[in-house]
């Protein structure tokens, strides 16, 4: 199979920007597309070319047909999806298929397999892998839920069987709150996912996140690239991962591991994807999903190992074999993502959008050792109210626990989102929380402590920073 040239970006904001740059190292033409909405985005002026997806800001980004057949159209011969808006459609992944189009994903089929979330938890027991207890299929009715909880034991969690990214999932304590969630879940999940489908599992509280990052290419070759742990979470939204978990032992990170790869290769995976997991207070490990595309937080694990995994992700849809040897995959020391949000901590997360909350007056990312920023973001640049809160990632890396503490604090220092509220404040608040600071966080720790919103945004440290770069400013060198 020849090298990719020219690759359409079906994608926008930081994930766009990202494709484009790996496009650049790697002498890939990239193609960005754009809604009006977007026009001045930061992936349309750095893409080597941009064609326009018309005035409606989502429909664009979510049409598999019109985006094939621009791809088509100006003589691209691979599809990148990013993640998000159409990244798990097997709609998209088996049009580029039928029309000769590389696509920088998984085989449609893989898609439609894992993105059941039952078929997925089938798989996973064939391939020996443990799941959560819960109901064998789907839900046919409030009945059938009420007795499978009734077996499993409260508190239970609903699940749209077609869904992901947080979406179509309610929690219940107990029969009245089932009684009161199962058509409002299934109704989310009919709007968001097409159906209505749903199945339950036991909840397990107070879980550890970790999810296992691996690729696989065309010539049987499966490897994984470790651990995240993801627990850092509101509303099954991450905010902070970490890698490799300082909370898992050498043995439990081997099987998790091992499971990973195990499942990838039963299913017969190809290109990157995330193994997901949690880990109960007895450190009991059950199997949640597979995320069939490359995820919003993978350059935390492109720090510690040193991968590029967008560029596997391109040489693996050429139908390049993994150069990589499992023996080479060894971490190096610590990274962690800080997930940049738009939003106001304080008043519920509430997100920063649009000209009254959104104009970016000015923007400053930080530098020095350890430290990388993943943005669409530019001073003057005013944040879209279509799209998600995501504005930048914050990505620290050290030798060890406090060394990665301290370098991200000082990077938190530095960054400057003037003109927006934003969610560096919070994780300012949070970097000095003794919990955090020892390493032992779970799913429930936002939670656990609604102090963190409680912070003060003047001390002393950003208004020295602020200060300085006012003066950077007025002198014209920044």
């Amino acid at each position: 199979m020849a090298a990719i040239h020219k690759l359409l970006i079906a994608n926008r904001g930081e994930i766009a920007v990202r494709l484009i740059r790996a496009c650049r190292e790697m002498g890939i033409y990239s193609v960005a597309v754009y809604s009006e909405a977007d026009r001045n985005a930061l992936h349309v002026r750095m893409a080597d070319e941009a064609h326009s997806l018309g005035a409606e800001p989502l429909q664009g980004y979510l049409d598999a047909a019109g985006l094939i057949r621009m791809a088509q159209e100006h003589g691209c011969d691979a599809l990148h999806p990013g993640y998000g808006f159409l990244a798990e459609s097997p709609a998209l992944a088996e049009g580029c298929e039928q029309q000769g189009i590389r696509y920088v994903g998984p085989p449609a089929a893989v898609i439609r397999h894992l993105g059941d979330k039952l078929a997925a938890r089938r798989s996973a027991q064939e391939a020996g892998v443990p799941v959560t207890p819960g109901s064998a299929g789907n839900l046919d009715n409030l009945d059938a839920a009420l007795a499978c909880a009734r077996q499993t034991g409260y508190p239970v969690i609903l699940k749209a069987t077609g869904g992901g990214g947080g979406r179509g999932i309610r929690r219940c304590d107990d029969e009245a709150a089932l009684r009161q969630n199962f058509q409002r879940v299934a109704t989310e999940a009919d709007r968001a996912f097409g159906h209505s489908g749903l199945f339950l599992e036991k909840y397990i509280e107070r879980a550890r996140h970790i999810e296992v990052q691996i690729l696989a290419d065309h010539h049987g070759h499966t490897l994984h690239l470790l651990e995240r742990d993801c627990s850092i979470q509101r509303r099954h939204q991450k905010l902070i991962e970490v890698a490799p978990s300082p909370q898992i032992t050498p043995t439990q990170r081997a099987q998790l591991c091992r499971w990973a790869v195990q499942l990838a290769s039963a299913v017969g995976y190809r290109n990157a994807g995330t193994v997901e997991f949690l880990l109960d207070a007895d450190d009991n490990i059950t199997f949640m999903e597979v995320n069939t595309r490359l995820q919003v937080e993978h350059p935390v694990t492109e720090t510690i190992t040193g991968i590029d995994i967008v560029q596997q992700q391109l040489r693996i849809a050429a139908g390049e074999p993994l150069t990589i040897q499992q023996a080479d995959v060894t971490p190096r020391g610590y990274a962690m993502e800080l997930r940049i949000n738009a939003e106001d901590p304080q008043h519920d997360f509430a997100p920063q959008f649009g000209p009254r909350l959104g104009h970016l007056r000015h923007y400053t990312t930080p530098g020095g050792p350890g430290v990388r920023t993943d943005s669409a973001l530019y001073s003057g640049y005013e944040i879209p109210a279509h799209y998600d809160s995501l504005c930048a990632k914050l990505i620290i890396s050290a030798a060890d626990w406090p060394g990665l503490l301290g370098r991200a604090r000082r990077a938190l220092a530095e960054l400057r989102l003037d003109g927006v509220k934003s969610t560096i404040p919070y994780y300012q608040t949070l970097l000095n929380e003794t919990d955090f600071r020892r390493g032992h966080f779970d799913t429930g720790y936002v939670a656990a402590h609604p102090e963190l919103v409680a912070y003060h945004t003047d001390d002393a440290q950003r208004r020295k920073v602020t200060a300085i770069a006012a003066a950077l400013t007025a002198a014209g060198l920044i």
